[in-house]
Parts: C-alpha cells; structure tokens; sequence
C-alpha cells in the first residue's frame, strides 16, 4: 500500500538526519537558547525581511493555533474562520476548550475575503450580548489546497487594520502554496500583510516543528510565558533549531515543496486527460478529484487516500497528497492504474 493520504508519512530529510547526528553529542544551551535556534531565527528574519520579526519554534500545527489564538485574544474576543478551517475541523475543539469561540464563515474556495469578514462583524454588533471578533484566521494553501493571491492578500490585510483585526496565517503547507505554479506572493509578502503567521516544517521535511512569527514585537511581548505554560517550550530546543536552520539552507524547504507540487500535478493532469473533473482547482500538493466509486474502490486495493465527499451515488471525491518525499515510480504507477483498472 502506497499512501498518498497525507504528507507526514515519512521522516524527515537526510540533512535534518545528518546534522541531528553530527551534533548530537554537543552540548548547548536549552530552552531554544542553543546556537542553531538562534542562526535559524536570524536567517528566517533576513528571508522574510523583517527583522524586528519576533520568531519561536514549536512541535506542532494545532498546538501552534491553539498558543497563538489563546496568548492573543482576550477572553470575549474570537476569531473568524472559514468553516472548513483546520481550527474548526481538525482540532478536537481546541480553541474553543481554550474559551474562544470559532466564527465560521461558508466559503468555495476555502478563502476568506473582506466581505466574509464585514458580514461577521455586523452579525456581531450587539455589544456586550455577543463575542467580540478581534482575529481573522486563514490558511495557505488552504484545506482543499487552494491559494491566496497577493491582491487577495493584501485586501483582506488591509481591511483587517482598518478594522482592528487580527491576521493570522496558517501556514503548515505554506511552502506548498508559495511554489504552487500559479502563485504570486513570496514569503516577505506573507510577513508584510499579516500580523502572524507560522512557517510549517512537519510538512515538508522535518521530522516535526513549525515556525511562529509575529511580525510585530508588540502583538505578543510574552509569548515566552505562553510557551512554558502550556508545554510547549522544549528543553531539548536545538532539534526544532537545527531542523529550520538544515531547512533554509540552499533553499531546500522551497525545493521539497516544489517536489509535492510536481507530483500532485503530475497525477492532476493524468486524470484530467482521462476525462474527470475535480472537486477544487488546486496547484498545489493535494488535490481532489472526482472518480467512479467503482475506480475508488479498486484503487483503494494498492493506495491509501481519504474520500472526501460523497457526490451523487456513482462518483465521491477523494483527497490525494503527494509529499517531499513522494517516488516518481509510484506516482507513475498509480496514474496507469487510474487507465487500467
């Protein structure tokens, strides 16, 4: 069984490994004070221009939403997501368990825009009777692999100031979505039209870690005791260091993404020339095409994927993701099971 049902299955890449065991008998301050943390934080800033940019490393995504959501907002205040938002759907109740409730708002494309946000705000006027939306939370890629362009961007940020709104970027596929073909932001972009947002390692190629980064050192100014409290703050914090630091060196978190890409394309076009449509257009690593039941199932015999949505009784939806580490090989099988079975 292959799996394309998600993009975590492997490890991590073979410098992250390398240099783990290069330097595993060295000692170094804890608590993210060690020597890589701190080089990995100075390269990050200068790759986002920013370097008043104020950085922490974590293990995970949902623990990165939960830190970020739950330092920032006060506790009448919420956030705005799009309804299939990972904090919504995929987080076991997390921000909510913390005391904010999740506003969603129903999307296509899995995007929010400044009118999503404006028909929030005025469903939610009656004050002191209803929550206060102070944070706006979105992803990119999004969770059906979709992909903000900077004007999209830069509108929604701009209407987020002029709002007193919070912008926060989800960005566990943010490598995905920042070489997806039809992308037009960098990740300097990404800094300058929000006000956090989190560079996703879990991913793509380390073994485990995310990159918080406040854009503003006054958003957050103690973040650090967030951290400790919640378990978050690592003693043994040179392995999310070394693992960023092995990551943006020579460009390789870029490139591991663009592998992803390339091969969900690869299988995109294969089953777009047979003749089926897709749930979403997506262009980067996941994508979600339509297929006969019949098909599913006996792709289901070789491969691993999630079915997404059911869509009449004939044909669902299913989710495929291809990964840093994706084989060619099997990619190339896969698509000449999609001709033949």
């Amino acid at each position: 069984m292959y799996n394309f049902k998600n993009d975590y299955s492997e490890g991590g890449h073979q410098n992250i490994l390398k240099k783990l065991i290069e330097t595993n008998l060295e000692q170094q301050e804890g608590y993210g004070e060690d020597e890589y943390s701190i080089s990995a934080k100075a390269i990050l800033k200068k790759i986002i221009h920013n370097p008043s940019a104020t950085i922490f490393f974590v293990s995970g995504g949902t623990q990165t939403n939960l830190l970020v959501i739950s330092s920032v907002l006060k506790v009448h205040e919420a956030v705005i997501s799009a309804q299939i938002g990972h904090i919504n759907v995929h987080e076991t109740g997390a921000i909510e368990a913390t005391g904010h409730k999740v506003i969603t708002v129903d999307t296509k494309d899995g995007k929010l825009t400044t009118s999503d946000v404006k028909k929030v705000l005025q469903e939610h006027s009656l004050r002191p009777h209803m929550v206060k939306p102070k944070m706006v939370y979105i992803s990119n890629s999004t969770e059906i692999g979709t992909i903000y362009q900077k004007k999209e961007l830069e509108e929604l940020y701009a209407y987020c100031k002029s709002h007193d709104l919070l912008l926060f970027l989800d960005g566990a596929r943010l490598g995905h979505a920042l070489t997806a073909e039809d992308n037009d932001l960098d990740i300097a972009d990404i800094s300058s039209n929000t006000d956090v947002f989190y560079i996703g390692g879990t991913k793509n190629g380390a073994l485990l870690g995310e990159a918080i980064v406040f854009n503003q050192e006054d958003i957050a100014p103690e973040f650090d005791y967030a951290l400790k409290q919640k378990g978050a703050l690592l003693a043994k914090g040179r392995l999310l260091g070394i693992q960023f630091l092995e990551l943006f060196k020579n460009n390789l978190y870029f490139d591991l993404a663009k592998h992803a890409n390339k091969m969900a394309m690869k299988i995109a076009k294969a089953i777009e020339d047979r003749g089926y449509s897709f749930y979403t257009k997506a262009t980067t690593n996941q994508i979600f095409p339509i297929l006969p039941k019949t098909l599913i199932e006996k792709l289901s015999d070789k491969y691993l994927f999630y079915e997404w949505d059911n869509i009449d009784d004939k044909h669902s939806a299913i989710r495929i993701i291809t990964s840093w580490a994706t084989d060619e090989k099997r990619v190339d099988e896969f698509i000449e099971d999609i001709k033949h079975l």
